[in-house]
């Protein structure tokens, strides 16, 4: 009777281990792989018509790495004693679920070498040349926490996941469709980058007692934690700028200034920082950061699509 007992789990523990990967992908940072594809394609629309399988390989493949990374986050925090029990923001499958190191950084190789297969299936239909790209931002994610000097204890990893996450994968979007790289997708990826970029930031503002003490020399810790809230806000204010001064330019339809609707979430995520130093305080504010680079970006997809049929 024992016995029968250890063999079925029950409802409630089989869906909280899924919930525990689920978890491990950090799931409110995978909008930061959506994001972007949707809108090179969004933007390759104005001149081809979408081939719905490069698009979905796209969207799979970003999936797949920004998951991956954040396996690749949690193996070597874990490794260097970094998290904890307590740890906020992250996955917590070997901390506190028991999973163990070795499943996590096999799953997250896995995942990459699916990606591979995508990418491959993508290089098929587009060009080889594609494959080194791809390749180089596989490498920024494993190096962004892995390698002996991750990136991630530099003060460049915004600058590096704004270039990889955000104008690459926008770029690599619209040229698989397309064939070519124009003026206009690497114009509209910069405001992208600067919120993936600010999704990083939001996280160093709110690791950052934490992270001095382990030795990382992020930008918030060299900017201190007020000087970094208003790099914080200024990554927003140009975002907005940057997409009103196309539409004044007359390089963007008027419908891109569909993008100010995310603006109560920027001010959400700076309101939410301001005067807080308890990591699990921050926590909302570093969501509404995540949230501001999602639906700005859906939206700035929107416009792009609606200057497309109207």
């Amino acid at each position: 009777m024992q016995s029968h007992m250890h063999t079925s789990p029950s409802p409630v523990a089989s869906s909280q281990n899924w919930r525990v990967w689920w978890q491990l992908t950090r799931p409110h940072t995978l909008t930061a792989a959506f994001v972007p594809v949707l809108l090179g394609t969004a933007l390759a629309l104005q001149d081809t018509d979408i081939h719905i399988g490069l698009l979905a390989a796209m969207l799979i493949a970003s999936l797949f790495i920004q998951a991956a990374t954040n396996m690749f986050n949690e193996y070597y925090d874990y490794k260097r004693g970094l998290d904890n029990e307590e740890s906020v923001g992250i996955g917590g499958a070997i901390v506190r679920h028991g999973i163990s190191a070795k499943t996590v950084i096999s799953l997250a190789l896995g995942l990459y070498g699916l990606a591979l297969l995508i990418g491959i299936y993508i290089c098929m239909n587009s060009t080889w040349w594609l494959a080194l790209i791809g390749l180089a931002c596989m490498l920024a994610g494993y190096l962004y926490t892995g390698g002996p000097i991750p990136i991630a204890y530099t003060p460049f990893g915004e600058l590096f996941a704004g270039l990889f996450m955000g104008i690459m994968i926008i770029l690599i979007s619209f040229y698989i469709q397309t064939g070519f790289i124009s003026t206009i997708s690497i114009l509209v990826s910069i405001p992208i980058a600067l919120l993936v970029g600010a999704i990083l930031l939001a996280n160093n503002i709110r690791d950052l007692d934490g992270d001095k003490e382990n030795g990382r020399k992020t930008l918030a810790i060299l900017l201190g934690r007020k000087r970094a809230i208003y790099l914080l806000a200024g990554k927003f204010i140009i975002s907005f700028v940057w997409v009103f001064g196309l539409i004044v330019s007359a390089k963007a339809s008027p419908w891109l200034a569909l993008v100010v609707l995310s603006a109560p979430k920027a001010v959400e995520a700076i309101k939410g920082f301001i005067g807080k130093t308890v990591p699990l305080q921050m926590m909302p504010a570093m969501k509404a950061t995540a949230q501001t680079n999602t639906i700005f970006g859906f939206l700035l997809s929107i416009g792009l699509f609606l200057s497309y049929f109207l």
